[in-house]
């Protein structure tokens, strides 16, 4: 799952959001350091990760892309699910889309100082341009792909799989919804365990 999905699945725990969201800029355990919360959010993101990379549904949707994005798939099925999170986020949040994504930049802001390196240089961009809240439009995800393809130095050809996207829109859609539902309660288990 990619950003707004992670922030969602922190259950309003503002620590828990930070690892859950920054998880990525870190290997391995150099996160001793951190305070423990925020160590669980970073173990809570690579339990999700591992649930979603070896889920049935997931791998539908993936396997639809990989002729022409091989292991690029998966991040792109990730960003595909965060777009349709966004775009029926009422039906998952009482909390507008808007003043949800307001409040996560603000807990980064908060909290600049313990962010790594890669996220404080990404902030910046990603609120300016309000990444989260446009990934509710599929111009938003298209934007979002031509970065992405950006990163891979246009290896990838991600900027291209927002015609995927269109092509297949109701099946992903379908897949996304389908997973989501178990992929909350997973992630509420492992929240509590935590």
């Amino acid at each position: 799952m990619n950003f707004l999905a992670h922030i969602y699945l922190s259950f309003d725990d503002n620590e828990i959001t930070l690892g859950n969201f920054i998880a990525d800029s870190i290997r391995g355990n150099k996160y001793k350091h951190l305070p423990e919360r925020v160590q669980k959010g970073i173990k809570l993101h690579r339990f999700i990760d591992t649930f979603t990379d070896a889920h049935p549904t997931v791998r539908k949707s993936t396997k639809r892309l990989h002729e022409n994005y091989s292991h690029y798939s998966g991040v792109i099925v990730d960003i595909f699910y965060d777009h349709f999170l966004a775009k029926n986020w009422s039906t998952y949040s009482d909390v507008p889309l808007e003043l949800f994504v307001d409040n996560f930049y603000d807990l980064l802001e908060d909290n600049y100082e313990i962010l790594p390196d890669t996220t404080k240089h990404m902030m910046p961009y990603m609120i300016a341009d309000n990444w989260i809240f446009n990934y509710s439009k599929l111009e938003g995800i298209g934007r979002v792909l031509n970065g992405m393809n950006r990163r891979t130095k246009n290896k990838s050809k991600m900027n291209f799989a927002i015609l995927d996207l269109e092509e297949h829109y109701d099946e992903f859609e379908k897949e996304f919804t389908s997973f989501f539902e178990e992929l909350v309660t997973y992630s509420k288990q492992k929240y509590i365990s935590l």
